[in-house]
């Protein structure tokens, strides 16, 4: 787990710039209590975003939708993986159908 200070300097960040994205749900740190922690998903995250605003000049609503279709991405990666695994454990290779 990642400190708010390591977090702050690794992604490149203000704390209200933080504060600002914990607010708008684009970071949802694993732990709140009793001090707030991220992960290394979370620090990737907090990088694209400021790429994203910085480099590319993607406003915030867009932020927004991008950074949705990044988790429905990542959910459907998951929901093939465990099809994939399920298919496997049956003893049916993939390709069979």
């Amino acid at each position: 787990m990642i400190s708010v200070q390591e977090f702050l300097i690794r992604a490149r960040l203000e704390h209200h710039s933080l504060e600002a994205w914990i607010s708008a749900g684009w970071l949802v740190p694993p732990q709140t209590e009793p001090e707030l922690m991220f992960s290394d998903v979370d620090l990737a995250r907090a990088q694209l975003i400021r790429d994203l605003r910085e480099d590319f000049g993607v406003n915030d609503e867009g932020v927004s939708v991008i950074l949705h279709l990044v988790d429905q991405m990542h959910g459907l990666r998951r929901s093939m993986q465990g099809l994939l695994d399920e298919m496997h454990a049956r003893g049916r290779p993939a390709d069979e159908g």
